[in-house]
């Protein structure tokens, strides 16, 4: 994301949450800005001497919706009634199962994201030129959720449900095109390959097996329930909006390929 950001042309502060990760940003190019998200007021204090903000961290699943909130918060206030962008990262998730989804699509969260809903709907109501970027898997580079599944024996589930993915390289070009955008809108952020996890098992190897529904659920509770979903997306809207263009190969390539750090 930083250099994407960088070679467009803008200079870029990210917050850190230490003196060792200010100097790996600062070294791709950004300044490093050590600070807590969770405290809505500095964020806000922040905000107001930049021209944008692009909110991509997470926490763990039983701080996410805190973290979130407060970061949406801040914005607000800083951003409203101004012509600053704000981009929130959301997520398909929220859209449930599906074989067809679109940014229209009812939402239909898992309860692990069912946060997300409301607090995305706030800020799209209030007066912040804001974008909401929800992206589906994403991979890339050996890291994301596919990793977790290298070198195991079982993928989630039955197998048969598919996965919306997306590169997380395809992925920063979006942010960086919605920056520009009018805001106001959701835009999914999926390349439109939509493997069923069936087949990310047989690129890993030929002796992976289905765990099954109540195995992964027993595994893995929440987190589990949201890779069961079966969804399937196009992300016609971000090319036609915004004219992104998703190109990097493929996730069945790359598992196949042993996933790769470098790709």
């Amino acid at each position: 994301m930083l250099d994407r950001l960088t070679g467009a042309g803008h200079e870029v502060t990210a917050v850190v949450r230490s003196d060792d990760s200010r100097t790996k940003v600062e070294s791709a190019g950004a300044t490093g800005l050590v600070g807590d998200l969770f405290d809505t007021a500095w964020l806000r204090e922040q905000l107001v001497a930049h021209d944008a903000a692009i909110h991509t961290a997470a926490g763990s699943d039983a701080d996410d919706q805190a973290l979130n909130t407060s970061v949406v918060e801040a914005a607000v206030a800083a951003f409203g009634g101004t012509a600053n962008p704000f981009l929130l990262t959301g997520g398909v998730w929220t859209y449930g199962s599906g074989a067809d989804l679109d940014e229209d699509a009812t939402p239909n969260p898992v309860p692990l994201t069912s946060w997300r809903v409301p607090l995305e709907q706030q800020l799209l109501d209030s007066d912040v030129r804001a974008t909401v970027i929800q992206p589906g898997i994403v991979y890339g580079h050996g890291a994301g959720i596919p990793a977790m599944l290298v070198g195991q024996k079982s993928v989630p589930g039955t197998g048969d449900q598919h996965w919306t993915t997306v590169h997380v390289d395809d992925l920063a070009d979006l942010y960086v095109a919605a920056l520009e955008s009018p805001g106001g809108q959701a835009y999914l952020g999926v390349s439109g390959d939509n493997p069923a996890v069936r087949e990310l098992g047989d690129a890993i190897g030929p002796d992976v097996e289905a765990q099954g529904d109540q195995a992964t659920l027993d595994a893995l509770g929440p987190f589990g329930e949201a890779l069961l979903l079966d969804q399937q997306a196009s992300g016609t809207k971000a090319r036609t909006d915004l004219g992104w263009s998703p190109s990097r190969p493929p996730l069945v390539d790359l598992l196949r390929e042993g996933y790769p750090a470098d790709r």
